[in-house]
């Protein structure tokens, strides 16, 4: 008996010990649980219990040089569905049907998906989306949002750009500054069942977006509204391909206006200009045909205002004056070539300075000779030729140009009036401010300052110049040279009473040569004296007269009309 007594109260002892150590074994879980991993439990708990829906921040404003807003943000909505809150779906579909003018089996098919949420349709009006809101059907959500809005169409299209679906830019300026425009989203928290049902008598959470940052604009709404009209005339006119104007303060780089007409309406950048809508090529071909920015995408041969680069070298490396004489019979043999000057007569015996006035090729095709292909490079790459110009916006192109073991006497002669090489229309006005302004290299650029949306901070955006790449001594040489062409030369067309003008006319042929195809141009700038303002204008494949001395010169003369004693007041 004692030994069953003894075995009895071993056991009861052991089962004992063993529900002891049990008790221990769970408590300590318990507390691990609620004390030691309480918040990381919590976070869990949250994230099954909460739904996030996330809330589009307003992208900053987009302000021309005076303050005009040139991009602009229109509050739209977003319509989505979830499907375990829907409790009326044949009413829902009619609904979302009717109001959004969507198709009823679109609708159904996302209406009926399992899913925790279904996007019907972003960038819905706010009136539209008000009535979906008030018709109070479970399961159906309205979430404001922001659609980016151009107020003036198709101004600077090329330029500014464009966003998508999701607000981000997507080229020009919107592309380029994106980090700074976009902002911070924000985020609605809404409490749910283990079904995923939200529940209705739970507070939401907000975390308000932040808007982007503004940006300003070296842009000038006016100047570019009056180029952009006298582009569009001339290309009616002339029936040309296309029209394009540059205006920049040649002292700073400060672009004041960018053409390229025909622009695309910024508020439906997906819907092509009849003129880019024939032809062969994918829809998506043409619409980047559309969108291409030519004067920085694009490079030509510049033809005759390339002289202003070689009349440059020849000046500042010694090899001509003024009073140089040459002798034009209206061609002049290289080596097995035959090269015409524009004036098939020949303009006989002329000065330098007379050479540079009618444009003669022949005078420039000795002076590029006397300073050789070594020294003409090096000046090219100081007017910074061999390199893309740094302007602020995506899809710069470089520069064509001949190694120099590749030059020989036909290739100097052709490149010292602007044929054989390529250049962007930029890339040309680049070079001629530092031609004009005593030798600074400046970077051509729209972006001027920031402004935070929260605190209001400014930001001044710097940018690199170089100076000393061409002697003031040249540079005022040059001013006055160019000051003769429009006052005497060529380039009469594009005088303006009351103002000193200078500048240089230009026709090229495009290539392949010999289809009958030119690009007239000029550039131009003023004061002469002190170049406020340069302007370059590109009329691509003109019908009829093509010269650029007879249509590129008279709009520049009209755009500096109206944009001088404009400028004269601010």
């Amino acid at each position: 008996m004692i030994e069953i007594y003894l075995f009895q109260k071993r056991k009861y002892l052991f089962l004992f010990g063993c529900l002891t150590v049990l008790f221990l074994v769970l408590a300590g879980r318990l507390f691990y649980l609620m004390v030691l991993s309480s918040e990381e439990l919590s976070e869990k708990a949250l994230g099954v219990e909460q739904r996030e829906r996330s809330i589009k921040a307003a992208r900053g404003i987009i302000y021309d040089r005076n303050g005009v807003v040139l991009a602009d943000n229109q509050p739209v909505c977003t319509i989505s569905v979830i499907h375990s809150q829907v409790t009326e779906p044949e009413k829902v579909i009619k609904l979302l049907s009717e109001k959004l003018s969507m198709d009823e089996a679109e609708i159904r098919k996302k209406v009926e998906k399992i899913s925790s949420r279904e996007k019907i349709k972003s960038n819905v009006p706010k009136e539209t989306a008000d009535e979906i809101r008030e018709a109070s059907l479970s399961g159906v959500k309205v979430d404001e949002d922001y659609k980016r809005y151009y107020p003036y169409g198709s101004l600077a299209s090329k330029v500014l750009g464009f966003t998508g679906s999701d607000n981000q830019g997507i080229l020009g300026l919107e592309s380029k500054y994106d980090s700074v425009l976009k902002g911070t989203d924000g985020t609605i928290l809404t409490l749910t069942d283990f079904q995923g049902i939200e529940i209705e008598s739970a507070a939401e959470e907000r975390i308000e977006p932040v808007q982007g940052d503004s940006l300003y604009l070296s842009l000038d709404y006016t100047m570019q509204s009056f180029a952009q009209q006298a582009a569009e005339k001339v290309l009616k006119e002339k029936q040309a391909k296309s029209v394009s104007v540059i205006l920049m303060n040649p002292q700073n780089g400060e672009i004041y206006a960018m053409v390229n007409v025909p622009e695309y309406d910024l508020n439906e950048p997906y819907e092509l200009l009849d003129v880019y809508a024939g032809g062969e090529g994918s829809e998506n071909d043409k619409l980047n045909s559309m969108w291409r920015n030519p004067l920085i995408s694009d490079s030509y041969e510049p033809g005759s205002t390339f002289k202003i680069v070689t009349a440059t070298a020849a000046l500042e490396e010694g090899k001509v004056s003024l009073e140089d004489t040459f002798n034009c019979p209206g061609f002049k043999i290289v080596e097995d070539r035959k090269i015409r000057c524009h004036k098939t007569q020949g303009h006989g015996t002329e000065t330098f300075r007379e050479g540079v006035m009618n444009s003669c090729n022949p005078v420039f095709m000795e002076i590029g000779a006397r300073v050789g292909a070594e020294a003409m490079l090096k000046y090219y790459r100081k007017l910074g030729l061999y390199e893309k110009t740094g302007v602020d916006l995506p899809g710069e192109a470089g520069s064509i140009m001949h190694k120099l073991e590749n030059i020989g006497a036909v290739e100097l002669a052709t490149m010292s009036f602007g044929q054989s090489i390529q250049i962007t229309p930029l890339q040309l006005l680049r070079a001629v401010s530092a031609v004009v302004n005593g030798g600074t290299l400046v970077t051509p650029h729209f972006a001027v300052r920031t402004e935070d949306s929260v605190t209001g901070e400014i930001t001044e955006l710097t940018y690199e110049t170089e100076p000393g790449n061409v002697s003031e001594t040249t540079s005022e040489t040059m001013r006055s040279l160019l000051e003769a062409v429009v006052s005497e030369g060529t380039g009469k067309n594009a005088r303006v009473k009351g103002y000193q003008v200078g500048g240089k006319t230009a026709t090229s042929e495009k290539l392949p040569r010999g289809t009958g195809k030119y690009i007239s141009s000029f550039l131009g700038f003023a004061p002469a004296d002190h170049p406020e303002i340069m302007g370059l204008i590109l009329i691509d494949e003109p019908v009829g007269v093509y010269y650029g001395g007879t249509i590129a010169a008279p709009v520049m003369a009209e755009i500096f009309q109206n944009i001088l004693p404009y400028l004269d007041n601010i």
